[in-house]
């Protein structure tokens, strides 16, 4: 070899050595680390580009992205063909209750999610002795039962931790649960002390690790709170630079009114805001989405902080209770049971629902009922109010009172209320994340005993498969932005929500050509598909697409907490 090539040749090898030692930063090659992800298509949740490469773990943490490197480890995963991307975060979780009974969330983990976040309007705390007794008599034995061992929200997720969750969970301190706390279900203003009873409980649950505050003003008791109570307790989240989040006081008739609320609200109390399930419903309404997000970028414009997310269907499933008069609302549902008996009430309300269906859904045809308690009545689930009105020979408006009667519960049902096109127009907005608005069950029983909205299966999945694969509404990057830092970042969570050295393992590999969701409303327990490995702290609780039957979750703590032990 001549001294030309042999030069040559050193300042190769000099060259790949200096590009080792760069990539590898403070990897020690020698090592044996817990486990190796290579080959795949690094997505890193930044919004960047994709680009092939590895990715290596040890213990909780991320040590290493990069470009290939040659490291060691008794746990290599091929991900030929695959995304690799930080784990998903559900925005809007109910799944509090059913992790006690089964910490899995198969339906969550199947589709990538490592983080589910609870809090919308109601929370699980804080508790007094009252609102404990009411929690264990509204249990049902043939569903979910259990031992109320907390008193604070964040005792509660400790206890989710100690029992032993799958995925990590955080909340929001709910702002319902506050004013039953402190005034119990009464539908008045609160009074100073009781407000400054409401802002202490807060205050105390900031410091302890919730997220901030979770309003959902279309539901009693949060139909009772004023634009006053909202700002006096948000200023405590502000404090602790917490995030306040809600649901509307209304997403129909008077959206752009509620909108306004929302904005003079976290104006006012100078925080940072997400609205839940962003929504324009009702077929007279759906041309109001386009003025909403005017308004929501204008208030973006003048320096206020505000978010949103959404979920990725046009059908909402909430209470059948939703379509009822305000006035028929008062006091406990027992309450409104025995006031929809009554001759008189019954005559005026039919008229008003009969209305509300039109105006919400185009008529009773688009109100489906998801679930019921009565076995006598377990018949009608899955049919739509019209199609069991025809079949029993009465209006659809004496069947939604009877159902509520009979069934004596709110009446579990999906309503058909928004639009595609206004689907595709959320999901483009840069400041937009996901929630499912959903449990997330394993497909066995007691959690299959009722239908459920499909979005508890194929919320996140959905997104990825049909407006990402599908339509190409936004590219993969984006969707995973919108999945991972996005909504980090809102919730100023610690080292998570990128892949970068140092962060917390939370990884999801998925097939980004097969992903796809499953459920449907006829057939909602339906597992997504696609998903081949998630790990939750650096360890594996999807392996091959099985579920390792492993419990690494933990209780994520919000930004108050930390603000909290530096002071």
């Amino acid at each position: 070899m001549s001294l030309k090539s042999l030069t040559v040749f050193y300042f190769i090898c000099c060259f790949m050595l200096f590009n080792t030692c760069l990539f590898a930063g403070s990897l020690d090659l020698t090592k044996k680390y817990s486990t190796v992800i290579k080959n795949g298509m690094i997505i890193d949740g930044s919004g960047s580009k994709p680009y092939s490469g590895m990715v290596v773990i040890e213990n909780e943490l991320i040590a290493y992205v990069g470009p290939s490197l040659n490291i060691k480890s008794d746990h290599v995963i091929d991900a030929k063909g695959m995304a690799i991307s930080p784990g998903f975060i559900n925005m809007l979780s109910w799944s509090a209750e059913p992790l006690i009974k089964d910490g899995a969330s198969l339906g969550n983990l199947k589709q990538g999610v490592t983080l589910e976040v609870f809090g919308e309007g109601s929370s699980m705390g804080p508790l007094n002795d009252e609102m404990k007794k009411k929690l264990k008599k509204n249990q049902s034995p043939a569903w979910i039962a259990y031992d109320i061992e907390w008193t604070t929200l964040t005792e509660f997720l400790a206890y989710l931790e100690k029992k032993g969750i799958s995925t990590n969970v955080a909340s929001f301190v709910g702002a319902a649960t506050l004013r039953v706390h402190a005034m119990g279900n009464t539908d008045r203003v609160a009074t100073k002390k009781e407000l400054n009873l409401m802002k202490m409980l807060l205050e105390t649950e900031m410091k302890n690790g919730a997220m901030g505050l979770g309003s959902a003003l279309e539901y009693v008791p949060g139909t009772y709170m004023t634009s006053f109570e909202l700002i006096e307790l948000a200023k405590v989240v502000s404090k602790y630079d917490g995030l306040y989040t809600s649901h509307l006081r209304n997403e129909g008739d008077y959206l752009i009114e509620s909108v306004d609320e929302f904005i003079s609200i976290t104006k006012q109390a100078k925080t940072r805001s997400d609205i839940y399930h962003l929504k324009a419903s009702g077929i007279q309404n759906h041309h109001k989405l386009d003025l909403v997000i005017d308004k929501i970028n204008h208030a973006r414009n003048h320096n206020i902080d505000i978010g949103t997310n959404m979920y990725t269907y046009t059908a909402a499933s909430t209470s059948l209770t939703l379509i009822l008069p305000s006035w028929i609302k008062k006091g406990s549902l027992n309450d409104w049971i025995t006031a929809l008996k009554d001759p008189i009430n019954k005559t005026k309300v039919k008229d008003y629902i009969t209305l509300q269906a039109e105006q919400f859904v185009g008529g009773f045809d688009g109100i489906v009922v998801a679930a019921l308690r009565n076995s006598k009545l377990q018949s009608n689930v899955g049919k739509s109010i019209l199609d069991i009105a025809r079949a029993e020979g009465r209006t659809p408006a004496d069947i939604v009172i009877n159902l509520i009667i009979e069934d004596s519960s709110k009446v579990q049902v999906i309503y058909h209320s928004m639009t595609e096109d206004n689907l595709i127009k959320k999901i483009k907005l840069p400041y937009m994340s996901f929630g499912s608005d959903a449990s997330s069950y394993p497909i066995e029983y007691p959690f299959t005993k009722y239908k459920t909205h499909p979005r508890a299966y194929g919320n996140f999945a959905r997104l990825l498969a049909k407006y990402v694969r599908e339509e190409n509404v936004i590219s993969l990057e984006e969707a995973i932005y919108k999945l991972t830092l996005l909504p980090a970042s809102r919730l100023k969570l610690h080292r998570r929500g990128l892949l970068k050295e140092s962060y917390f393992a939370d990884i999801v590999i998925f097939d980004p050509s097969t992903i796809k969701d499953h459920a449907t409303f006829q057939n909602p327990h339906q597992y997504a598909s696609g998903v081949h490995h998630v790990f939750v702290n650096g360890t594996a609780v999807i392996k091959d697409k099985k579920h390792t039957n492993l419990s690494p979750g933990k209780f994520i703590k919000g930004p108050g907490f930390f603000k909290k032990n530096k002071s």
